[in-house]
């Protein structure tokens, strides 16, 4: 008895020691913003105060377009994600991009309110702190696409074209979640995640929304990780989590105005089948189906999805 004691008590010191480890090894504070901006906030980026929030964001483009585009990312990524795409469009239309509230370089939400409802009023301010009055052409990626078919449902007046990228908009089961999130989602581990974070646990779910994952490089992970490392984001990443986001399709089938739908047929964490309810319920819209792209398109494959995306713009 006194053996089997003494073995028990070796392998709960091994596993202590090793639990120990790897809060050592993992072991990863918060980064003030201003030791992230050289690297990922060089011109043009800038920062606006908005809603108690210095608000990351890039504006480029001519200011005489008469439909300037607006693009919102998706949880945990940033206005990065639209580089592609900026890149293709600046020199003919004016294209606005920004961090949201909660993650990369944006931060933390003041009040925690990471409400649907909160990042529709947050992207009108943004929107009146820029002087836009004309209508927009807003588009959206994940959460960022349930965020513009809210915001053009809530208003209207302020939307000349939608364009969904793998959007939220109904409930759906994913055939795969990034580990990042599932843990976010756990009370008990919050705290501890605020203060460790493997970068390999942050490649593994940047590799988990690619069609193909040998496209995510070493600099690609190094954003995703400095960005979850931003003060207060892995805390407002559990917050957000823990919130309930309405999902309300029936408001879908209200939208008025010509939207494109762009979606990877390798998605598995939105099913290709969300998109064709989108196609379903939006009268006039148009599919667009990249069968060997993931949840985030644009980043993955920007110059095959801006294509459909000029062709949309495009059409009269």
């Amino acid at each position: 008895m006194a053996l089997l004691w003494k073995s028990l008590l070796l392998l709960l010191a091994a596993a202590l020691f090793f639990a120990v480890a790897g809060v050592v090894l993992t072991w990863a504070p918060d980064r003030p913003v201003d030791a992230l901006k050289a690297r990922w906030a060089p011109p043009p980026s800038q920062f606006i105060a908005v809603q108690g929030m210095q608000v990351h964001l890039r504006d480029e483009g001519p200011r005489d377009d008469p439909e300037p585009l607006v693009l919102l990312h998706g949880t945990s990524a940033s206005l990065h994600t639209w580089e592609g795409w900026a890149a293709a469009l600046r020199g003919q239309r004016r294209v606005i991009r920004f961090d949201l509230p909660g993650f990369a370089l944006t931060g933390p939400q003041p009040q925690d309110d990471y409400s649907i409802d909160a990042y529709v009023r947050f992207v009108a301010a943004v929107l009146d702190q820029l002087g836009v009055r004309q209508r927009v052409v807003l588009a959206g990626n994940s959460l960022g696409g349930q965020i513009a078919w809210s915001f053009a449902a809530a208003q209207p007046q302020r939307v000349a074209r939608l364009v969904l990228v793998d959007a939220v908009g109904y409930p759906f089961e994913s055939a795969s979640v990034p580990i990042g999130f599932r843990i976010a989602r756990l009370p008990l581990l919050a705290p501890l995640m605020q203060h460790t974070l493997p970068r390999g646990l942050v490649e593994r779910s940047v590799r988990s929304v690619y069609g193909d994952p040998a496209k995510v490089t070493p600099e690609l992970v190094d954003l995703y990780y400095d960005m979850a490392l931003r003060e207060g984001n892995r805390r407002a990443l559990g917050l957000r989590m823990g919130q309930r986001l309405a999902v309300q399709p029936e408001r879908i089938a209200t939208l008025r105005l010509p939207t494109l739908i762009l979606w990877g047929g390798r998605d598995r964490l939105i099913p290709p089948d969300n998109a064709r309810r989108f196609a379903r319920d939006i009268a006039g819209s148009r599919l667009v189906l990249f069968d060997e792209l993931g949840h985030v398109p644009q980043e993955e494959d920007p110059a095959r999805t801006v294509a459909a995306l000029q062709a949309f713009l495009q059409a009269p």
